[in-house]
């Protein structure tokens, strides 16, 4: 036994040391880059840096041509970082966001050049060499002149506007395989094609013989010898040593002849100062907000406390490897997304102690308890977080940059949060108990409760709620009557360019900033303080990039302020009309799929459309909030609305998973009102415990985060409240309506037949 004993104590310990090694790599990022945490991908909120969103003229592009725009996009954003990322977004759209730039104009200069694919001769009319050979050019050539020099010396062949087509392809020559690419020029292009191939066949210039060079963007790509005049506006470049050469070459031809146009609809500033400043006080707020729930679960729970809290730990460890491993790149949602997911990862935690304990005072022992309690806590667990993924994948599918990734966070955090409970928890509770931690008194015991009178009340919480509901109905007519918008929209739903700036003094007035902008670029703006802090946010009409550099100068020149203290947004009417539309949808959609899976795992209607009208109900309230204070509403809003909407359902399944356990063991004495009571009495405790835990990690981020960070914080607090509000006084009481009301029904049909 002592060997047994012995062991556990080792595993434990290994237990701890891991424990320790996850949390200060998870965290230390907040100080140094020693743990090579620095190898997450940062979102710009984060670094800082400047994203556009580019969609195309062309109303139906082929798959072709959109993926040779992302690769132009990708060549060209990469050669201003190589930490630059492109993605398509939908079938006309493509986002390119550049971290660590600070220029706008340069971005958008070298983003928006059209480029172009040149055919140049290897050596001039005049004599002059126009490449060199090189050994470090990717293709052995690299150029020797300046392509406006070669271009205006009239040594081009043919450029991008003459090419139809590029493809690459293989032949066999002799039983071998030959790569190449093959090249269609248009009538034009052939015939100036004919009478450039017939110049060059036949001519030796020192090393280089009948070149005719393909350079893009400034880099030679190839070199390929012209053995004989080509006609017909036909000819294969061969040379390629695999097909992925010849692919890749065959790309670069038709980016450089692309003939689809783009436009900017979205554009976006931030200063890597204040992304800085956000990255440290949302994981400041994080490490804060941890810490608190680790000894809230010690004090109430005992030893089980102690085990949630360190594979709170490890879940941080694994937190970390995931988003390593899965190169998510990290933004403010997505903080927001982990700090949120570490407390709803103690509510597996709650569940299962509340059984272990429950089972305790039914005189079992540690051992048996610990073992009943896990196997009584799996549908609720299961079936709660997997409603809350529902919300994540919706999000994830529906939402595009920040939102996106705030969905993987959470949806990565929910898939640990569960392992970890299942998993890691339970080991830590076995070696607890097998070094000799066996006493009831640790554990606790669950204490008899006088029973809540929710049916009997429920008269109470129609008015409460109703009220809410129809303040909400209210405060959306007067805000529509009053600024033409019921909702306090941001640029994300209404289009316009926002500009931040953060000033080294006291920033002056908003009147004073109004005239200010008024003068300069002759636009009204609306002017806005950040609360605590030494920030103005101007919103204007959609300004051009003229007009917009020509504000950020003055604002430097004025204010004695630095271009990294500007932070400008710009969003077309386009994307802001789909904005309001997604968010709509989202939510709808995500509540569809969130009510089939109720129906199916609990084989009842009346569970179902109980759990989606609290939810409902829960939407609702915040959105009287964001009318009330006049919240506003951005990108944010749509994760902040499936967020709540994921932990109010969860909140309810585990009090309808009781419900369903209690209804299978009623006894022919009770009646339904007692039953439900009865279930909501013996999951209250989870219900106070769960909401406390994760409000506190939110109301870290209210206190300690930016501005940002807290428009999307006070929501989620309140809809986390509204959330367990809904779940203890509305939903039971709905399902006790609709099952009485089918009841009663039925007696009348009955009668009357």
């Amino acid at each position: 036994m002592k060997d047994k004993t012995k062991g556990w104590l080792m595993i434990l310990g290994l237990v701890l040391i891991i424990a320790g090694i996850a949390f200060w790599g998870a965290t230390s990022y907040i100080y140094d880059d020693v743990t090579g945490v620095k190898d997450v991908s940062l979102g710009l909120d984060l670094a800082g840096g400047v994203s556009v969103t580019y969609q195309t003229v062309k109303e139906d592009p082929t798959s072709e041509e959109m993926e040779d725009l992302q690769t132009k996009l990708e060549k060209r954003a990469t050669s201003l970082s190589t930490e630059a990322r492109v993605y398509r977004e939908g079938k006309r759209r493509i986002n390119v966001d550049i971290p660590g730039m600070d220029d706008a104009k340069t971005v958008f200069d070298t983003l928006g050049d059209a480029g172009n694919i040149y055919f140049i001769y290897a050596v001039g009319k005049d004599g002059t060499s126009n490449i060199k050979s090189s050994t470090t050019a990717e293709s052995g050539y690299e150029l020797a002149r300046d392509m406006k020099t070669i271009i205006e010396a009239g040594d081009v062949v043919i450029d991008g506007s003459d090419i139809a087509s590029a493809d690459p392809a293989t032949r066999n020559d002799n039983g071998a395989i030959v790569y190449e690419v093959v090249l269609e020029l248009n009538e034009a292009g052939g015939k100036k094609f004919e009478e450039a191939t017939g110049y060059c066949a036949g001519k030796t210039y020192g090393s280089l013989e009948n070149i005719i060079a393909i350079v893009y963007d400034n880099v030679v790509y190839s070199a390929p010898n012209v053995k004989s005049k080509i006609s017909g506006g036909s000819a294969t470049i061969t040379g390629s040593r695999n097909m992925e050469e010849a692919r890749s070459l065959s790309t670069i031809i038709r980016i450089g002849a692309l003939p689809i146009e783009i436009e900017a609809l979205r554009s976006n500033v931030v200063g890597a100062t204040l992304g800085s400043r956000a990255l440290r006080t949302s994981l400041i707020a994080g490490v804060i907000g941890l810490a608190l729930v680790c000894l809230y679960m010690i004090v109430f729970y005992r030893v089980p406390g102690v085990a949630a809290s360190l594979s709170l730990l490890i879940y941080l460890g694994l937190m970390l490897a995931m988003l390593l491993a899965f190169h998510v790149t990290l933004t403010l949602p997505g903080i927001a997304g982990i700090i949120l997911s570490i407390g709803m990862a103690v509510d597996a935690n709650v569940i299962i102690f509340t059984r272990i304990r429950e089972e305790l005072a039914t005189g079992k022992t540690v051992r048996s308890s610990v073992k009943i309690g896990y196997r009584k806590a799996v549908s609720a667990i299961i079936d709660g977080n997997v409603t809350t993924l529902i919300a994540a994948i919706v999000l994830y599918f529906r939402g595009s940059g920040v939102i996106k990734g705030f969905a993987t966070t959470l949806g990565i955090g929910i898939v640990i949060s569960m392992f970890t409970a299942f998993v890691i928890t339970y080991f830590i509770m076995k070696a607890f108990y097998y070094i000799g931690i066996d006493k009831v008194g640790a554990y606790g015991v669950a204490k008899e409760r006088k029973t809540l009178r929710i049916i009997q009340n429920w008269k109470k919480y129609v008015i409460i709620s109703g009220s809410i509901i129809a303040l909400c109905i209210v405060m959306l007519i007067v805000n529509k009557s009053s600024t033409g918008n019921a909702l306090n929209y941001g640029l994300d739903f209404v289009g316009g360019t926002s500009v931040q700036v953060t000033f080294n003094g006291n920033a002056p007035s908003n009147a004073d900033m109004e005239r200010f902008v008024s003068d300069t670029i002759s636009e009204n703006a609306t002017v806005s303080a950040v609360e605590g802090r030494n920030i103005l946010v101007v919103k204007t009409k959609s300004l051009n990039d003229q007009t917009l550099d020509t504000l950020k100068k003055s604002l430097m020149s004025t204010y004695q302020i630095g271009e990294s203290d500007i932070e400008t947004e710009t969003i077309s009417g386009v994307i802001s009309g789909e904005m309001k539309s997604n968010a709509i949808v989202a939510v709808l959609v995500a509540t569809v799929c969130m009510l089939i899976y109720i129906l199916i795992r609990f084989s009842n209607m009346a569970f179902a459309a109980s759990s989606v009208l609290a939810l409902i109900h829960d939407i609702l309230v915040v959105l009287c909030l964001y009318a009330v204070i006049r919240l506003t509403v951005d990108t944010s809003f749509i994760a902040c609305m499936l967020t709540i909407v994921g932990y109010s359902i969860n909140a309810t399944i585990v009090i309808f998973d009781r419900l369903r356990e209690n209804l299978g063991a009623m006894k022919k004495h009770e009646n339904l009102a007692d039953v439900v009571n009865r279930s909501i009495t013996e999951t209250f405790t989870r219900s106070i415990h769960t909401s406390v835990t994760t409000l506190i990690t939110v109301v870290m981020l209210i206190i300690l985060g930016v501005e940002s960070v807290r428009i999307f914080a006070i929501p989620m607090a309140v809809g986390i409240l509204c959330g367990g509000y809904s779940s203890v006084c509305i939903a039971g009481s709905l399902w006790y309506f609709f099952k009485t009301r089918k009841k009663s029904a039925g007696k009348a049909v009955t009668k009357k037949a």
